[in-house]
């Protein structure tokens, strides 16, 4: 009656989805927290299983795993699962952490549910998750032996342990098979415009759409971006003509956000976008529609031209 959480590294750490999904873990009180990491955990990586709480690392440690490989790396988690005795999985809803779990549902004939948000109980396992890009919520009960599910980004606070646990590594190898390693990553680039870690984790983010009006009209959002200590982040219409790079983008095809504010410049607001920044603490939108989405759904709406209302926040604060 353990519980395992698929760990992700990320600049040599646990991934902040892995961190969020580890005290979300803990939060279920389902006996034992462990930890299971494809590759070599690292010290930092262990730091923070042990901060969470974890009792013990289980570490993938097959040279084939050094690529990602969906099927391969299903396996390694499975393993790690018998070994702690876990009968509840949990990964964060990244493309991986979907990936693997539906490799291993598949596997094993097993029920999944993705991007869980809370838990209705426990007994049986009843939890709520995002469907519908994030606009709607649907309870799901994973009556299974084994329990699969992901949690969606940014639902829980990574908050540490009141007591840490020992986060003991224990090696292991998988059995793997050619036919697993079949489809693998063999290639990584870099993206382009760099990455999106500054946007997804940051506090502030100041947000750009079609009002922008031109690539040229991005001058005082990157100002008060930049005054606040946030991130910038853009609606698909402008990455589309060119105007900013894909890693500045939020939505279901971008970035998922939770800043503490988010203040959303002439963006209407489509369903795509709201995917990506619903999690957001606090929503100031500025707009000239007062009947666009993003300004009905915010917790503070401006109306006006993003043009005029920036600059003059931006004289105010000096």
């Amino acid at each position: 009656m353990n519980t395992l959480v698929v760990v992700e590294i990320e600049d040599g750490r646990a991934s902040l989805v892995s961190r969020e999904t580890l005290a979300f873990a803990r939060g279920l009180g389902l006996g034992e927290l462990h930890a299971v990491v494809v590759g070599a955990a690292g010290a930092s990586v262990v730091a923070d299983c042990a901060a969470n709480g974890v009792v013990a690392v289980h570490e993938a440690t097959n040279a084939e795993l050094s690529s990602y490989a969906a099927a391969a790396w299903a396996v390694a988690v499975e393993t790690a699962g018998r070994a702690s005795r876990s009968t509840t999985v949990i990964a964060g809803g990244t493309n991986r952490g979907n990936e693997i779990l539906a490799h291993i549902g598949a596997r094993r004939g097993l029920a999944m549910a993705a991007n869980a948000v809370s838990v209705v109980s426990t007994e049986p396992l009843v939890v709520e998750r995002q469907v519908v890009q994030g606009n709607a919520l649907e309870t799901t009960a994973l009556t299974d032996r084994i329990r699969l599910l992901t949690m969606a980004g940014h639902a829980v606070a990574p908050e540490d342990a009141a007591t840490p646990g020992p986060a003991e590594v224990r090696p292991f190898e998988a059995a793997l098979t050619p036919a697993e390693l079949v489809a693998r990553v063999v290639r990584v680039e870099a993206r382009e415009g760099g990455d999106t870690s500054g946007l997804t984790s940051a506090k502030v983010v100041v947000g750009a759409g079609r009002g922008a009006g031109s690539a040229d009209g991005f001058g005082a959002v990157d100002a008060l971006a930049a005054r606040l200590g946030g991130a910038v982040g853009v609606s698909r219409v402008v990455t589309s003509l060119g105007w900013r790079p894909h890693s500045e983008q939020v939505g279901q095809t971008g970035s998922r956000i939770s800043p503490d504010l988010y203040i959303p410049c002439g963006i209407s607001g489509a369903i795509q976008h709201w995917a990506g920044c619903s999690s957001s603490k606090t929503i100031l939108a500025i707009n000239t529609d007062p009947d666009a989405p993003m300004m009905t759904k915010a917790d503070y709406a401006v109306v006006g031209d993003m043009h005029e209302v920036l600059p003059a926040l931006l004289e105010e604060l000096g």
